[in-house]
């Protein structure tokens, strides 16, 4: 940037273009981490610029998702830790695009702030790019907006848009899925990023000890609340390669009752058997505490799966063992029978 840029007249109403300028220089370094084959340019242009390798598919056809953080960035505004929270903004983003057989390749953040100072935003984006490693895509461009009056000084907002390709033909197929298919659950870390304005409300979080152990959690509740939002693209384009996958679901806002059936057909419901996974102390604890019941915890939750994955029967241990060899936690958690497109819990 010229050093010619700068307004004293906009920083006296409160936007200050030069910290914007620190904080791009501060995470070049974490933004260069992300690259990979097809990047065509670093930040700093109107555009971000992608090279997408016709070679590799013969029918290609780009998959977007787009999401926030939501609410659980007033935590990290709680406990002044910032450089976790893009994680989970990626995550909300690629693990949908992975949910069509998709395979990540761009990501593109916003970031609108009270006041732009310009380490936490480098926190923050230092964030956004430990993400896009775990998901393998590029960092290729983003956007940092200082919007003083409308926003206080040390809050912020995160939202992301991710783009990925699938080959066509690989598209993954309700109409393939029959009744006795199984459903494989991948565990999750913890709450991710969803129904945390209930879990505000609930642990009352303006107020709460959130740097104190907590035995129930075997570590403090604010560090408990705070991990990040898995992200299961890698493990899940493996298993995409070694097993006939009929369909996914990302377990977030809505929990079960929400996402799942958007992953099987009208004509089927969805049996899962409780007590086929271990479920993280974070959720009994709300539960109690909220005096929250069953149905509101798994229509709220992810309940410690926070991907599930429709298989055959035959596929169901091979689908297992890969996953779990790739460092996730997977269990059969139920399967597919006949109904009216519901989710039902047995024992």
């Amino acid at each position: 940037m010229t050093e010619k840029s700068y307004s004293t007249s906009y920083k006296e109403a409160g936007v200050d273009v030069t910290a914007g300028y620190r904080s791009v220089q501060l995470m070049k370094q974490d933004v260069a981490r992300t690259a990979i084959p097809g990047c065509l340019d670093g930040i700093g242009g109107f555009g971000g610029l992608f090279e997408l390798n016709l070679e590799e598919y013969h029918h290609p056809v780009l998959v977007s998702g787009t999401d926030g953080v939501g609410t659980k960035l007033k935590l990290a505004f709680l406990m002044d830790r910032h450089d976790t929270i893009g994680i989970d903004c990626v995550a909300m983003c690629v693990n949908d695009v992975i949910c069509c057989g998709a395979k990540p390749l761009l990501f593109l953040d916003y970031i609108a702030c009270g006041k732009n100072v310009p380490e936490k935003i480098a926190a923050i984006v230092k964030g956004v790019s430990d993400g896009c490693v775990q998901a393998g895509c590029a960092l290729v461009g983003g956007e940092t907006a200082e919007h003083p009056g409308l926003m206080k000084e040390e809050e912020y907002d995160v939202a992301g848009f991710s783009v990925g390709a699938v080959e066509k033909e690989a598209i993954l197929d309700q109409n393939t899925i029959q009744a006795g298919d199984v459903i494989v659950g991948i565990s999750s870390s913890g709450v991710h990023s969803n129904g945390f304005s209930l879990v505000r409300k609930v642990f009352d979080i303006d107020h709460a000890d959130l740097d104190g152990y907590a035995d129930v959690l075997g570590k403090g509740l604010g560090e408990t609340l705070l991990t990040p939002t898995r992200i299961y693209v890698k493990p899940v384009l493996s298993l995409l390669q070694q097993v006939k996958v009929k369909s996914i679901a990302h377990i977030t806002g809505g929990g079960f009752y929400e996402n799942m059936p958007r992953s099987f057909p009208k004509q089927f419901n969805a049996v899962i058997q409780k007590g086929s996974w271990n479920i993280p102390p974070i959720f009994p604890l709300i539960q109690e505490k909220g005096n929250i019941s069953e149905h509101d915890m798994y229509n709220t939750f992810n309940m410690g799966i926070g991907m599930s994955v429709i298989v055959s029967p035959e596929d169901a241990e091979k689908t297992v063992k890969i996953l779990n060899e790739a460092g996730e936690h997977a269990q059969i958690i139920g399967y597919l029978e006949a109904g009216d497109h519901s989710v039902v819990f047995g024992e």
